[in-house]
């Protein structure tokens, strides 16, 4: 695959869980016992075990899932009672997260050389809250502040989630600039499928990507539109370099 092109672009538009740090494994630890629960009190029968979780729903938030959960079951659900159960995943699952992860050196580096030439912003499935405790452990606020972070929870009139191409519209429109002056970083199938809807050049990392699963989520990154894999934040800030010619391979 040829180079990325790099002309008019201003802005680096990142997923945060599992792309930005990884914490897909203990996000999926706290909000399996939220979800187990969920699903008992309404009946609701499928494995709801941290690793099944992660591997069938990674990119989209709670209230995604649990919509899902509850479609599939043919159980309605009002939205004060939803909200509820969300509101409880999002403090279990934030409260974790801020616990148990730490600073990824080579993600920091990568970040403030990418800093030099590009605007920084996030755009998520997650909780503004949650992002904010991530982003916290992970030492990433200076490089990341509130006012660049955009969540399909929290900063749509209404509650969404990846695929939905809705964030990154709203991320595009509160940065001022359009689909083509930005490059999407993303992890997971359904962030690319977002991303790719709202017309923006994506790239695909599989740095936090259990190493056993990285060949499949790379098949399924370029089939769900990704331009390119990339496998580390250090290759990543090198693809995109203006000052270097790297070759993005597939």
């Amino acid at each position: 695959m040829d180079t990325p092109r790099l002309a008019g672009i201003t802005t680096l538009l990142l997923d945060a869980d599992g792309t930005l740090f990884p914490s897909e494994e203990p996000a999926f630890v706290a909000s399996a016992v939220v979800t187990e629960e969920f699903a008992r009190d309404f009946g609701l029968t499928g494995d709801f075990s941290p690793e099944n979780l992660r591997r069938t729903t990674t990119g989209k938030n709670f209230r995604s899932t649990a919509q899902d959960l509850l479609a599939q079951h043919g159980t309605v659900l009002d939205a004060g009672q939803l909200q509820t159960w969300v509101d409880r995943e999002k403090a279990e699952v934030t409260a974790y997260l801020g616990q148990v992860l730490k600073p990824e050196p080579d993600v920091v580096k990568a970040l403030t050389l990418l800093s030099r030439n590009y605007r920084l912003a996030v755009v998520s499935s997650s909780a503004l809250t949650r992002l904010a405790a991530c982003i916290t452990a992970g030492g990433l606020d200076e490089l990341l502040p509130p006012a660049v972070r955009f969540s399909a929870e929290d900063s749509l009139p209404v509650p969404t989630s990846k695929p939905d191409p809705a964030v990154y519209q709203l991320a595009l429109d509160r940065l001022g600039i359009e689909s083509n002056q930005a490059i999407a970083l993303e992890d997971s199938v359904s962030g690319t499928g977002s991303a790719v809807a709202a017309g923006i050049i994506t790239a695909g990392i599989v740095q936090f990507v259990p190493a056993d699963e990285r060949a499949d989520r790379k098949s399924r990154l370029r089939e769900a539109g990704a331009a390119w894999v990339t496998d580390s934040w250090e290759h990543f800030a090198r693809d995109v370099s203006p000052h270097t010619a790297a070759t993005v391979t597939p």
